[in-house]
């Protein structure tokens, strides 16, 4: 193969790399089940998923990404069952026993990709990254980083009774707690959440919702608090990014996502 072709296909390699880079980290993953409610003893089937646009599946995880799963049931917790990765989602199951709120969640590992300036000032966009972040980047200046993606759901099983097991923390490091029954919102209706870092609230950090073709963005407050109103019936996601400088000497940026999905009933 002749040197001059040989250097024209790495060239062209590495620009179509440079140019996925960007919307594939802006990509939300989030966690869905079908459906969000079952009876006690049922198997509820879920699909992990990267898209851009809600709830509309696009790209599995392959299942070799997974860091960590998990499903809490009335205080008993176990991994979810990879069942096989389909064409636009990894699917998982999990079996639920008994009545309550179940909690369903994943973990990434962590990923490294480098993105150009237009690819960066549209990711900052997306995220709704905080002026402190957007003023340590200069265009033209290297960005590399590495993320790693956490998604949560909820699942009702049967009547739940007094399990509120839902409210506690699952353990991710990021993480959108809800503190209100996440199983009985209603259109309308204000959801009221937590955000967590490493178990503690998280202040002034960018939550966005998305669905039904809506979406809005809110900042939580001192306690990492925020509340969302879900005004139309259906699936949401509920998301957010923390994007930090590294001080590791090989990447410029680390991140974590971190995304929720619930059902809204229609109101009253």
């Amino acid at each position: 193969m002749p040197i001059l072709y040989r250097r024209l296909t790495a060239s062209l390699a590495a620009i179509l790399f440079l140019a996925a880079a960007g919307p594939l980290l802006a990509h939300d993953t989030w966690l869905i089940p079908a459906p969000f409610a079952v009876p006690p003893g049922a198997t509820v089937r879920l699909e992990l998923t990267s898209a851009m646009r809600f709830p509309e599946a696009e790209t599995a995880v392959a299942a070799d990404r997974l860091a960590a799963t998990g499903v809490r049931l009335g205080g008993r917790t176990q991994p979810l069952v990879v069942k096989g990765e389909g064409a636009k989602a990894l699917e998982l199951s999990a079996p639920l026993s008994a009545a309550g709120i179940a909690a369903l969640w994943v973990e990434s590992r962590p990923r490294t990709l480098s993105l150009g300036t237009a690819e960066v000032e549209e990711y900052l966009d997306e995220i709704g990254a905080p002026a402190t972040v957007r003023a340590r980047w200069k265009p033209g200046q290297r960005w590399k980083e590495t993320y790693r993606k956490m998604a949560k759901t909820f699942v009702r099983v049967g009547e739940p009774g007094a399990d509120r097991s839902w409210a506690q923390p699952v353990g991710m490091e990021l993480e959108i707690v809800a503190e209100e029954d996440p199983t009985a919102v209603r259109a309308g209706s204000p959801l009221p959440l937590r955000v967590l870092r490493g178990g503690k609230g998280l202040a002034g950090f960018s939550v966005g919702a998305a669905g039904a073709g809506r979406s809005s963005m809110r900042t939580t407050d001192a306690d990492g608090r925020v509340s969302l109103t879900l005004d139309e019936a259906g699936p949401w996601l509920i998301k957010g990014t923390l994007l930090e400088e590294s001080r590791a000497t090989d990447t410029d940026w680390e991140s974590l996502f971190t995304t929720l999905t619930v059902s809204v009933r229609p109101g009253r």
